[in-house]
Order: C-alpha cells, then structure tokens, then sequence
C-alpha cells in the first residue's frame, strides 16, 4: 500500500479508469483504495509502478457532477430499450 496525495476534485472511477489506461489495473473488491483522516490516497500497487502511479494521481482532476443519463440508460433502468419504445409506439 502506497501514499500518494489526494488530488483536489478526485473521482474514483475516473481515476481506475486513467490508471487502467497506463496499464494498472487495481482489484477494488479485495484491496479497495483508501482515504485516511489526513486526507492521504493509498492505493494497493507494485513498489516498482509507483512514479508511473504518481504521474497519474498529479494529473488526475476528476469530474464532481455525475454526467447525464442517456435515453437508453434512462430507457435501460426501466428494462427497456430504444427498438421496444419505437415498437410500443408504432413507430
């Protein structure tokens, strides 16, 4: 488990993602990321990815509004999809 410092807008699933992007790839069911009381990041990596793990973290500046929902997410939520809407329309 390494320290690293939190980036100030940090948005976890965009962080996996930039940090899967340069090949880490962290098992969060089993060794979850963490945020301690002096607002420390520590994550579960190799000793030996930590700079390109570091650069990463630097650079990272995440969203903090979640982004809108699709018609077919929205559509998705409710068990349905874009082709059965038209369908139950007649279109």
């Amino acid at each position: 488990m390494i320290k690293f410092d939190k980036p100030t807008n940090l948005n976890g699933s965009e962080l996996l993602s930039e940090l899967q992007a340069v090949g880490i790839v962290l098992d969060i069911t089993t060794q979850a990321p963490l945020i301690d009381g002096n607002g420390d990041l520590w994550l579960y990596i190799n000793q030996s990815d930590e700079d390109k793990v570091e650069a990463v973290v630097a650079a990272h500046n995440g969203t903090t509004v979640a982004p809108q929902p699709s018609i077919e997410d929205k559509l998705a939520s409710v068990g349905l999809n874009l082709l059965d809407l038209k369908l139950a329309l007649g279109l």
